[in-house]
């Protein structure tokens, strides 16, 4: 169970604050994912070089953190370094990338545990440089005592490969079970259904994100009407927030007005809203059947 922790409302600005104070903190989000995007258009606009608009990137996400932790928002995940990035983009941008990984990690640790930020990651991060990832490890254990925010980074990562990774481990799973139980995987599932061994809950589980809660909200910036392959199954009935802002000019405020969109939204995951007739049920005048449907278009 999370830990309380003590409010540090009083530490946001005077802007931050004004909108803080229009929001229900009750209804702050559990986990609000972000996809980082428009850093090589700022650079662009401003005709400077595209590492540039990276390390302005760098510099929004330290301070989108801080305001997320002076909320007390639980998780904030941010997509990083897709798994396309290190396969598409020109190798000289993904080492410059994984150098500024590196320098975010190493410069802003103190700045982790003066916000009371613990760091994570999710991705196939083995497939990233053994130094980055030694310093990954470094940065998450000097912050894994903080008991705020959980900041995720999504690095090397794509949802359809961690789909893919997640059957592999429960597929993988139900052979090891088989082989300790001394028998097949066909005589197991003969014992054990298909259909109760692999479903819903158990995918979720061997998914990267197994140990936090899905997203409520996901934010893009740039203006980009896309997911980009960013936790496609985690965000079946997350908000989606859109603003044409470049991530290099976010900052935590705009954090606060996103999730002020959100507050204002009816969450109805699947269900009926109560601003339609069909969430009377039970009523047996709620529900038309197919011969009422006819006679009143006949009637039309």
């Amino acid at each position: 169970m999370r830990q309380s922790v003590p409010s540090r409302v009083h530490e946001l600005s005077a802007e931050e604050a004004l909108i803080y104070r229009q929001l229900d903190p009750q209804k702050i989000p559990q986990h609000v994912a972000i996809i980082m995007d428009g850093n090589g258009r700022w650079a662009g606009k401003r005709a400077l070089k595209r590492f540039l608009g990276h390390q302005q990137g760098a510099e929004s996400v330290q301070f989108v953190v801080e305001t997320a932790s002076r909320i007390d928002l639980p998780w904030l995940t941010l997509y990083a370094f897709s798994l396309e990035n290190n396969l598409r983009r020109p190798k000289a941008e993904v080492s410059f990338l994984m150098k500024l990984l590196k320098n975010y990690l190493v410069g802003n640790v103190k700045r982790m545990n003066d916000n009371n930020v613990r760091m994570a990651y999710i991705g196939r991060t083995t497939g990233l440089p053994n130094e980055i990832q030694d310093t990954m490890q470094w940065a998450s254990e000097e912050t894994a005592k903080n008991t705020g925010t959980t900041l995720t980074l999504a690095l090397n990562y794509g949802s359809r490969s961690e789909i893919v990774d997640a059957t592999r481990s429960l597929v993988q799973s139900l052979i090891d079970e088989a082989h300790t139980r001394g028998c097949s995987l066909e005589d197991l599932l003969q014992v054990d259904s298909l259909d109760s061994r692999i479903d819903e809950a158990q995918l979720s589980a061997n998914l990267y994100t197994a140990h936090m809660p899905d997203p409520d909200l996901v934010v893009r910036t740039s203006g980009e009407q896309r997911i980009s392959n960013f936790l496609l199954w985690q965000i079946a009935y997350a908000e989606i927030f859109v603003t044409d802002r470049l991530w290099p000019d976010f900052r935590g405020i705009h954090l606060l007005e996103a999730i002020q969109n959100f507050q204002q939204r009816e969450r109805r995951f699947g269900g009926l809203g109560e601003g339609t007739d069909e969430h009377l049920e039970g009523r047996d005048d709620a529900l038309e059947t197919p011969e009422s449907i006819a006679a009143e278009l006949a009637r039309g």
